[in-house]
């Protein structure tokens, strides 16, 4: 899978900021309702996430929508 693919990025991005919230996989699937093996398949790139499962995770993660699109804050 090529690194500058949107879902690499989308799934580093949100594991970048749950890392800050101090969250894990299983405690922000939790919070949105999502099971913690398909937030790991986000965060892997092995999914593709709805625009439903997108707004809950941001609202969790207390961002913008496009926070979570903001790749230039990639480390």
């Amino acid at each position: 899978m090529d690194k500058n693919d949107i879902n690499v990025l989308f799934g580093k991005r949100i594991r970048q900021l749950r890392m800050q919230k101090g969250l894990s996989q299983e405690e922000l699937g939790y919070e949105v309702g999502l099971h913690r093996t398909y937030v790991g398949q986000i965060e892997r790139a092995e999914k593709n996430i709805t625009l439903k499962n997108i707004a809950k995770i941001a609202k969790e993660l207390d961002v913008n929508i496009s926070e979570l699109f903001d790749f230039s804050k990639l480390e």
